[in-house]
């Protein structure tokens, strides 16, 4: 499902459990040691995940050790992002010359826990998500917008290496599998042109949703 909604340059590899050949490098396990079962199991397999994907994209893996605000430390020339829920770790990757930056994220099928939404959605994007709702009541809207505005993170992150809240971008969710992310806030500089916005696409399949946004350099 990741890899439908990234263009051809990038490599996905996804997982659907913890596989025992999964493996960490020893700067990994160092900053995994105190961490409780379900967390290294997360770590562990989405870092394989991403093994798998550097070797197809012909990339030598190194240590994936979180840097600033936990962003994955990719090998130099490579773009990718990492993303797990229950029963789901994927990673995409790609060189640096055929992306700017690539965000990815996947969520359990499911609404939202009580009190989440009005945490994170603008009130135009609450007035978009109830009239959603009523056209397409089956569809998770409000964990797809979550979803969406995690990928809009991890894609300005890389960028910008600075903190981008919730509410400093506007999504706006479109049936036909795509959504639109105008930036609030000052975007980065990508090939010497301001970005204000990001486009992405999202998928529901088999109890899972997904997001993906991919920036050309």
């Amino acid at each position: 499902m990741i890899g439908d909604l990234l263009p051809d340059v990038v490599v996905t590899e996804v997982a659907y459990d913890d596989p025992p050949e999964a493996r960490l490098e020893p700067a990994e396990e160092a900053v995994i040691a105190r961490a409780v079962d379900k967390r290294r199991r997360e770590f562990t397999t989405v870092r394989h995940c991403a093994r798998t994907a550097l070797t197809r994209l012909g990339v030598p893996y190194v240590p994936l050790v979180p840097g600033l605000r936990g962003a994955p430390s990719w090998p130099d020339g490579v773009v990718g992002s990492l993303t797990h829920c229950d029963g789901f770790r994927a990673a995409a990757v790609t060189r640096a010359g055929a992306l700017a930056s690539v965000g990815i994220d996947a969520e359990p099928a499911l609404p939202l826990p009580e009190g989440v939404r009005e945490s994170i959605a603008l009130p135009v994007e609450r007035q978009r998500l109830a009239k959603l709702a009523a056209e397409h009541p089956d569809t998770p809207w409000d964990r797809i917008l979550f979803s969406a505005k995690e990928s809009v993170y991890k894609t300005w992150f890389p960028l910008t290496q600075l903190w981008l809240d919730f509410h400093e971008a506007e999504l706006d969710l479109v049936p036909d599998g795509t959504f639109t992310a105008r930036l609030l806030v000052p975007g980065p500089v990508v090939a010497g042109r301001r970005l204000d916005g990001f486009q992405g696409r999202w998928a529901v399949r088999d109890g899972l949703l997904a997001t993906a946004i991919a920036v050309r350099p």
